[in-house]
């Protein structure tokens, strides 16, 4: 069972936490984490792309010089696909590309991400993100303390108005919740700041 050091904003040790072994200790698995990325970025997809076909180019449907005798290519519409200006044969239409991960695949997966991070030393589980203010300046200054550079994913389970506020406007920190978390998230991100009560709350769902 991995015994992860419990810090406090100026980056003091304040306790230690036991983490459950399913959950930060998984083995690799990158083939499932691979699968669980690329359904979590096939779901952003609106799949809105479309082309206009044939019968739904403006134009006339006329033919515009006879069959044979002008010496030119024959043509029976301006809105064939072979003009220009014409419909566009077998382009994108409107779909769906969600795909369905099943939830213990996700798991295994969220679980295989949060492993290698601990594993990589990029995980820090703080005490709390109990912060005196609102101001951003007072939040770069704990990320500092704690040596949180690059891409930064604060997980707390009830983010306060001080937290949700002070990082909204640093643009490489992203706040979650635990309940949210996701793969995609986990390898997206440099350094994650996890809050205890979060960490817990993970081994109880995960575990």
């Amino acid at each position: 069972m991995p015994t992860v050091d419990i810090v406090d904003l100026r980056n003091q040790k304040v306790d230690d936490l036991e983490l459950a072994d399913s959950v930060f200790d998984a083995p690799p698995n990158e083939s499932l984490v691979h699968q669980a990325v690329v359904a979590y970025r096939a779901n952003l997809r609106a799949g809105t792309h479309k082309v206009k076909r044939r019968g739904e180019v403006a134009g006339s449907g006329r033919k515009l010089w006879r069959q044979k005798g002008t010496g030119r290519a024959r043509i029976g519409s301006l809105r064939s696909p072979i003009w220009r200006g014409g419909g566009t044969t077998h382009g994108p239409q409107p779909r769906s590309h969600d795909q369905r991960l099943p939830r213990k695949m996700f798991a295994a997966a969220l679980r295989s991400a949060l492993s290698a991070r601990l594993r990589d030393s990029r995980l820090t589980v703080v005490r709390d993100f109990e912060l005196p203010s609102h101001k951003t300046k007072e939040f770069r200054g704990v990320l500092e303390a704690l040596g949180a550079s690059g891409r930064v994913l604060v997980v707390d389970n009830d983010a306060g108005v001080n937290l949700e506020r002070s990082s909204r406007n640093l643009p490489d920190v992203h706040l979650m919740s635990s309940s949210e978390l996701h793969p995609y998230a986990v390898l997206g991100h440099q350094r994650i700041l996890m809050s205890a009560q979060a960490a817990r709350k993970c081994c109880e769902v995960l575990g």
